[in-house]
């Protein structure tokens, strides 16, 4: 028996083959089998404001004035962030800054060291 691939939107791992689809019945996502293969292989690739590749850990500045919601506090052009781990949600970067602790940010606001 073959294994079919989890569901790319709900990781569910009772999905089943009508046709040349892939139908998850937890979420009622279809997929096609050339679109399994192609998500599986392809990597997400995360660029700096200056096209530059970043990779976990590396060491960034901020190219711009980043306001902050709710706190009212400004993260200054040119404050330098060690250690990032990248992430797959709408900013692109998770790291701690000195004076402001644990933040998220976005990729096209950072250049790498």
């Amino acid at each position: 028996m073959s294994t079919l691939p989890p569901c790319p939107k709900c990781n569910s791992e009772f999905t089943y083959e009508d046709g040349g689809v892939f139908i998850c019945p937890e979420c009622a996502h279809e997929w096609s089998a050339d679109a399994a293969v192609s998500t599986e292989t392809v990597a997400k690739v995360y660029r700096d404001s200056a096209g530059n590749v970043l990779q976990d850990g590396d060491t960034v500045t901020v190219i711009k004035d980043l306001k902050l919601k709710g706190s009212g506090g400004v993260v200054k052009m040119g404050t330098k962030v060690k250690n990032i781990r990248l992430v797959d949600s709408d900013h692109d970067i998770d790291c701690k800054i000195d004076g402001f602790g644990a933040m998220s940010l976005k990729s096209e606001f950072v250049k790498k060291v």
